[in-house]
């Protein structure tokens, strides 16, 4: 059995379109909601009737913290695989069980990462950052941006500057690996668990971070504990990205001033990990 675990925060349209495409997916399957306490009572009534759980939390306690409810929650159900996904997550392959069925007698993975399709950079393997010298370094990239997310000006000044840049030289899009590859970092925003993961540790992730880079702490246990991570590029998610940020703020600069701020905690943090 399966169990499907969908982080939902705003944007109710998306979650229902992301259970609608798991209904479809050949399987025993369990599909458990986790609302970070953005639902009405007319949403509540309706997706009480598309899952088999609702997890409504009295406040917004983040990405880590809500997704190892919903995972502890699933447990009753004895799944051998937990899927844990943001709501703005598609799946169209009827087959998706069974193919993670088929990575884990192949591999007995710890975790599994599928390809990304996304408008956005989401992608496996994730570039994570993987030593102090890179974690010093974003962190005083992290520190820059917020002085000048915080001032209209200097972020007027900083787009002009990146529009120019980036019609000189196109940036780089991050791209989705071309073949199978094992213990690799994987993308947050879809995640499959085995059983054997599961019962390693008391939260599946680091439940001290509020929202990003919690790649890098599921990487390091990877690293430390001899964990099998596999990113498999025949398992395909689609990912629409920011959709809830969207919904929050009304400027993009409050939006990645926002991100930044969170950004900067999730890092600091992971100076005792790395």
């Amino acid at each position: 059995m399966v169990a499907f675990v969908i982080l939902h925060y705003k944007n109710f349209n998306d979650t229902i379109e992301c259970i609608d495409s798991i209904e479809k997916i050949e399987g025993n399957k369990k599909i458990i909601v986790v609302d970070n306490n953005s639902l009405n009572d007319k949403e509540i009534k309706i997706l009480n009737n598309k899952t088999d759980d609702l997890i409504l939390l009295e406040e917004n306690i983040g990405f880590a913290k809500a997704n190892n409810k919903g995972i502890n929650l699933s447990i009753k159900y004895k799944p051998e695989f937990v899927v844990v996904i943001n709501n703005d997550i598609v799946i169209d392959d009827v087959n998706f069980i069974k193919k993670i069925e088929n990575n884990y007698k192949d591999y007995e993975f710890d975790m599994l990462g599928t390809k990304i399709i996304s408008p956005g950079d989401s992608c496996n393997p994730f570039p994570v950052l993987k030593n102090k010298l890179e974690l010093d370094s974003e962190i005083k990239r992290c520190n820059k941006l917020i002085k000048i997310y915080k001032n209209s000006v200097l972020y007027f000044l900083l787009q002009i500057y990146l529009n120019i840049k980036h019609f000189i030289k196109k940036p780089i899009k991050l791209e989705n690996g071309k073949k199978l590859e094992k213990n690799v970092a994987l993308h947050g925003c879809g995640i499959i668990f085995s059983k054997k993961y599961l019962e390693k540790y008391e939260h599946a992730f680091y439940n001290e971070t509020f929202l990003y880079h919690e790649e890098e702490f599921l990487y390091q246990r990877v690293l430390k504990d001899s964990l099998i991570s596999i990113y498999d590029p025949n398992m395909v998610i689609y990912h629409k990205e920011g959709s809830s940020l969207n919904k929050i703020f009304d400027t993009n600069r409050k939006k990645k001033l926002f991100k930044e701020i969170e950004r900067l905690k999730s890092l600091e943090l992971l100076k005792d990990i790395i």
